[in-house]
């Protein structure tokens, strides 16, 4: 597989930033959508980190640059209009990838009315069901067929587990985004599917989620996001998920991990045991490189994933390569609550005391 080069430099700001994502000769995961092109990097004014890096000088302008300068996944939900997608989205993948469709841009899909904990007390109504299927038309028609992007479909997927009286309607109607989505030629999409320690380890839980969620329609599914677990726990979980899929008749599935804030992982137990008042969605960003049980970045988003200075054991990495298409910033730790405003001081300290400060933009997505 060829080789492809850093598009343009940091500092040419007329162009968008790019890094290469590229796989090796002997990749027991050839048909990975994901590697050997170009990654997109959001610099737009919508992108708060892209803002902060912009203001930013010296040493502030470095550690931003290790959130600012890397591939991150764009959320789109129902605060954008069905009238507005289409053009937010062209807008978005524009300034990722200058317009280049061979460059891979990143976009979240949080669309589903209601959702969450208000998912477990009422079914969307047939207005909001009407409304999801145009938005979803929309946001497929602003990719369009010749853009490649890689999209997570629906964070906090177990949720639509939890429907009234066991209605399938959520998982319908993420069903019917997936089949749009995956109708698309250049077009990855993965699933949420929790994290590793959200299905109790058990991947029946992922499976019945997945399976109703129509998974086959896709490339695979997502696991971790707004979560900390180790990249290493959600290896072997996915694994195990692809494994029971192909028991079940779905083959050829594969899987992505976030990898936004597990630098120092932790389960959710383990978060409450060290912060009883805690909110979750909203752990303490480390402060020193020795902390734990607090945020702060992980593996940069690549799909090299099988890489030795990821520190993985070889176990884990001999999955990583076969299963594993790329490790994705679709979470936003640097977000307060991960949701909205940004916070310096936040997204400061966890580039600070990040364990992969050394994987530097381009550097950490170029070798082989």
């Amino acid at each position: 597989m060829r080789r492809l080069l850093l598009a343009v430099c940091a500092t040419a700001l007329s162009l968008p930033l790019l890094v290469p994502s590229l796989a090796g000769a002997a990749d027991p995961n050839p048909g990975n959508p994901l590697a050997g092109r170009a990654w997109g990097v959001p610099r737009h004014t919508a992108e708060p980190q892209w803002l902060a890096y912009e203001a930013a000088s010296g040493r502030q302008k470095r550690l931003l640059g290790r959130i600012a300068l890397r591939p991150t996944s764009k959320w789109f939900g129902a605060w954008i209009p069905d009238g507005d997608i289409k053009q937010k989205v062209r807008s978005y993948i524009d300034a990722s990838t200058g317009g280049d469709t061979a460059v891979v841009a990143q976009l979240t899909v949080f669309r589903m009315v209601p959702w969450e904990q208000a998912a477990c007390t009422r079914l969307p109504t047939k207005t909001e069901r009407t409304s999801y299927k145009r938005w979803i038309r929309r946001f497929v028609a602003g990719i369009g067929t010749e853009q490649h992007a890689a999209v997570v479909l629906q964070p906090d997927g177990p949720f639509a587990l939890c429907a009234p009286d066991g209605s399938h309607v959520l998982s319908r109607l993420e069903t019917y985004a997936a089949k749009r989505l995956g109708a698309l030629p250049n077009v990855a999409t993965y699933i949420d599917a929790g994290s590793a320690g959200w299905n109790h380890l058990d991947p029946a839980n992922a499976v019945r989620q997945l399976t109703r969620a129509g998974v086959e329609h896709v490339r695979g599914f997502h696991l971790n996001t707004t979560h900390y677990e180790s990249t290493a726990r959600e290896i072997d979980f996915g694994a195990e998920v692809v494994a029971a899929l192909a028991k079940a008749g779905l083959d050829d599935v594969h899987f992505t991990v976030d990898t936004a804030e597990n630098g120092r992982p932790f389960t959710y137990t383990e978060f409450f045991d060290a912060h009883p008042d805690g909110v979750f969605n909203n752990a303490p960003a480390c402060r020193r490189a020795a902390q734990r049980v607090c945020a702060t970045l992980g593996i940069p988003p690549t799909a090299q994933v099988a890489r030795k200075r990821w520190h993985l054991p070889a176990r884990i990495r001999r999955l990583a390569r076969e299963h594993v298409d790329g490790y994705l910033w679709a979470g936003r730790p640097w977000l307060d609550t991960q949701t909205w405003p940004f916070v310096r001081q936040r997204a400061l300290r966890m580039a600070r005391t990040t364990p992969f400060a050394a994987a530097r933009g381009g550097e950490a997505l170029s070798a082989r």
